[in-house]
């Protein structure tokens, strides 16, 4: 009976001592498959006493050399500050090489960079947000601007600080992406504003919205509560952060609804990289909001939406986290953190 019992128990432990090394390396192969990023959070080499601030908008050239970033100009609020550069560019070393844009924004929003190598950027304040009041006495806000990298306006959209939901006036528009034919999507606009995507071909003409309207806040499909983000995949499908729904809306270029994603949180932002994947940051779920869900960036193909990695946010929240990111070429992240004010790089470390 003794020997048969060493014999069990011999048996049980090395049963559990196997099951232990199993669970270690199920664990580490979960980690490294649910998040296979480093982060890097001093990235971005400002001169001697500037701030990033709130970083609004992050895209790479297409020369592979350089990332162009929209920051709140040092702070979060560019009215306040109108002499310093919203728009910076960064080699990939993270060293400032050009910067403009000094007195055109209030309180920039959204960010774009097309095809043809011009930048894009929305005023995100809507009416009755505090954030509109400085830029209203300057006449500024409600606009969509398109800039050539030497920093001039050459194209607006929307009628400099009047609000409206009509075809030519936006109400705090949150965000741009202009298609390769040249057609632009607004998100417009930010909470409380006309809870729209709205489209115009190259030359500013109305072609068609979805929603509308600061009363036509729904959870309908097809509707919007606060579209804080969009983007276009490969096949030319519009993808939306309906951040106040707590899902992603896809549409095809007729603005007919194709999918409802509830899987990627409470998205702000989304992105859709050269290789068609698509990371919608969530720098918002929390318990009163979205409860059960953990922050941080979700990370899929842009056909099937299916969860392939995640980057938690696990610090302890000040304000919110992610709003806005950017993907380069390599597949780092660029994460605009509004809470913290700071722009954090995720180097991709695995595959």
């Amino acid at each position: 009976m003794s020997h048969l019992m060493n014999r069990a128990g011999f048996t049980i432990i090395c049963a559990v001592v196997a099951m232990a090394l199993m669970s270690s390396a199920e664990l580490n192969a979960q980690t490294v498959a649910d998040n296979p990023y480093h982060a890097q959070y001093n990235w971005a080499k400002m001169p001697e006493g500037k701030q990033i601030g709130v970083a609004s908008g992050v895209f790479p050239d297409p020369d592979r050399r350089h990332i162009w970033v929209l920051s709140r100009c040092g702070a979060n609020h560019c009215a306040l500050v109108p002499d310093v550069d919203p728009i910076l560019k960064f080699d990939l070393d993270g060293n400032l090489v050009d910067s403009f844009g000094a007195g055109i924004f209030s309180w920039p929003h959204g960010f774009f960079l097309d095809h043809g190598g011009f930048l894009w950027v929305t005023e995100g304040a809507p009416v009755g947000d505090r954030r509109l009041e400085e830029g209203t006495k300057r006449g500024l806000g409600h606009q969509v601007f398109k800039l050539n990298q030497s920093g001039e306006v050459v194209m607006t959209l929307g009628e400099p600080g009047v609000a409206g939901a009509d075809r030519t006036h936006f109400n705090g528009p949150a965000d741009v992406v202009v298609a390769p034919n040249g057609d632009i999507w607004v998100a417009d606009g930010h909470r409380g504003g006309n809870n729209r995507i709205v489209k115009f071909s190259s030359d500013g003409t109305y072609l068609l919205q979805v929603g509308g309207g600061p009363e036509s806040l729904s959870g309908d499909p097809r509707s919007f509560n606060d579209p804080h983000g969009i983007t276009m995949d490969q096949q030319g499908r519009i993808i939306v952060a309906d951040r106040g729904n707590n899902r992603t809306q896809v549409f095809d270029q007729d603005g007919n609804l194709l999918k409802v994603w509830t899987q990627l949180g409470r998205p702000s932002t989304v992105f859709v990289d050269h290789n068609d994947i698509l990371y919608a940051g969530d720098g918002m779920s929390n318990e009163q909001n979205n409860p059960g869900w953990e922050r941080g960036i979700h990370i899929t193909p842009a056909a099937s939406g299916w969860v392939t990695a995640f980057i938690p946010d696990r610090e302890v929240p000040t304000g919110t986290g992610v709003e806005f990111l950017g993907v380069d070429f390599d597949g780092n992240i660029y994460s605009g953190e509004v809470g913290r004010q700071r722009l954090v790089k995720y180097i991709r470390v695995r595959p």
